[in-house]
């Protein structure tokens, strides 16, 4: 099976692209929040955030400006065990991803609970880097990567879909790298 979509490259680095500046991380401010049209929302400290239960996924990663890097190991908590534990109600069929700095991005349901999104606090061994999106980062390896949020915060669950900082510039919503959906036309 191809592993690199239509016009990639493959990367041994990982660059590091964003917008603005690197938010810092203050372990006791920090939280996370997960709500809007679920049943019972959460707020949790970064303790309690990685004290959910862990799981690894291996998975690509690939950049909308034409690079891939292969063979990440990832590990965090799977979307679908933060929803699990909100419980969203039937209306909601999206969420929207909102991050330090004013980044946002959005999803349908379907898509984020699929067994390899996660939120992501482990980069190949090591604590996710700030500049990689550190303390937490989403994790949507059949997209491309301005969906893989960097400074996670927030889910907020969603009846409709909202466009994200990218999104709303233009970038397709849907950012499947195998179908070259780079831009909105």
């Amino acid at each position: 099976m191809q592993k690199l979509p239509p016009h990639q490259r493959l990367t041994t680095d990982f660059p590091i692209l964003h917008f603005g500046k690197v938010p810092e991380f203050d372990l006791r401010t920090w939280d996370f929040r997960a709500d809007g049209f679920v049943e019972k929302p959460v707020r949790l400290t970064y303790d309690e955030f990685l004290a959910l239960e862990k799981t690894a996924d291996v998975s690509d990663f690939h950049c909308v400006t034409g690079w891939s890097r292969f063979d990440n190991k990832w590990e965090g908590v799977r979307f679908s065990d933060i929803a699990k534990m909100v419980q969203p109600k039937t209306s909601a069929r999206f969420a929207t991803i909102e991050c330090d700095a004013g980044y946002t991005t959005s999803l349908p349901l379907a898509e984020l609970m699929e067994p390899d999104v996660l939120l992501a606090y482990i980069f190949n061994g090591a604590p996710l880097e700030p500049a990689h999106g550190g303390p937490l980062r989403l994790v949507v390896p059949k997209k491309y990567a301005y969906k893989c949020a960097k400074w996670v915060r927030r889910v907020v669950f969603t009846e409709e879909q909202q466009l994200g900082f990218w999104e709303e510039r233009g970038y397709s919503n849907t950012a499947d790298p195998w179908k070259e959906e780079r831009y909105s036309y």
